[in-house]
């Protein structure tokens, strides 16, 4: 059959084979494997959400790496969404003294790379930004109060 008639090439460089050759290496890519076989999602308590509803289960001073020495102020929340416990920060002078046990929290993501915690906090990825459906800042700050539930 001659090429006129509508053979395919079937060589080693042809354009077909170097794209599945490419399709087949991609997966000896960690990120490209992880990110297609959706294993950060997965493994993600927030699923992919970029905040999430919780209640408080307790609060837990959590020491900092060194150099710093400190004790910061977290609660550990158990999301409504799966039921999955986790630690949150508590942001601000005070807010340790806001938030009790058994109120709704909203977190979110503290802001480390790659969705890993940050600064000297080890092991913590999430931070609380609301306590009852108000902002954990202004409740801080004493502009609001807090509703009782």
């Amino acid at each position: 059959m001659s090429k006129a008639m509508g053979s395919k090439t079937t060589g080693e460089f042809a354009a077909r084979n170097l794209q599945n050759k490419r399709k087949r290496f991609r997966w000896s890519n960690l990120y490209y494997k992880r990110r297609m076989l959706g294993l950060d999602i997965k493994s993600d308590p927030l699923m992919g959400a970029p905040m999430g509803r919780g209640i408080v289960l307790e609060k837990v001073g959590i020491e900092s790496k060194q150099p710093n020495s400190a004790i910061r102020k977290c609660v550990r929340v158990q999301l409504i969404k799966n039921g999955r416990v986790i630690t949150a920060f508590l942001p601000g002078d005070g807010a340790l003294n806001v938030v009790d046990e058994h109120d709704e929290v909203v977190v979110e993501g503290i802001g480390g790379s790659r969705g890993r915690s940050m600064g000297d906090i080890p092991g913590v990825r999430w931070k609380t930004i609301l306590v009852n459906g108000v902002s954990l800042k202004q409740l801080v700050l004493g502009k609001k109060q807090k509703p009782m539930r």
